[in-house]
């Protein structure tokens, strides 16, 4: 195992953080990669934070649209996975306006129809339900899925 010196280190953990938003437990869980004494660890995170490399809220925003916008996952599942990654859930209410609520809508109903006309072979109250179960799974609100259907 090759050892680094602190210099290195926190030059390492500057690259991951620039490379995309992180949070701090990404980083945390980075750190442990390296042995380092807990005071070394507390110096390098103060100086993230203070050269702004590790931001909570803008790594929050980022993480919101790109699941959202590029992965078309639902604000359930967002919030799961931030709850995972130790993000407080008074951030994560404050930055879910990075999501349009028109786009929100369209995404589910994009998402109904592509995966409806799928189902080939079955009853319409059985596409129904799969469907349901699918837009579920990728973290939609039962709610707004159900209002959708009224809608179509």
């Amino acid at each position: 195992m090759k050892s680094f010196t602190f210099e290195e280190i926190k030059q390492k953990l500057v690259n991951y953080c620039v490379y995309q938003d992180r949070c701090h437990f990404e980083v945390e869980q980075k750190m442990r990669e390296f042995t380092l004494i807990p005071e070394a660890k507390d110096q390098i995170l103060l100086y993230l934070i203070k050269e702004n490399y590790l931001n909570e809220e803008r790594f929050t925003r980022s993480y919101i649209r790109g699941k959202f916008y590029i992965k078309n996952w639902g604000r359930n599942k967002i919030k799961i996975r931030l709850k995972q990654k130790g993000i407080s859930e008074k951030l994560m209410l404050k930055c879910f306006d990075e999501i349009d609520e028109n786009d929100y809508k369209n995404t589910i109903s994009n998402l109904y129809k592509t995966y409806f006309s799928k189902l080939k072979y079955l009853k319409d109250y059985q596409k129904k339900i799969k469907t349901t179960r699918y837009l579920m799974s990728r973290g939609f609100e039962f709610d707004t899925i159900e209002n959708l259907m009224s809608e179509v």
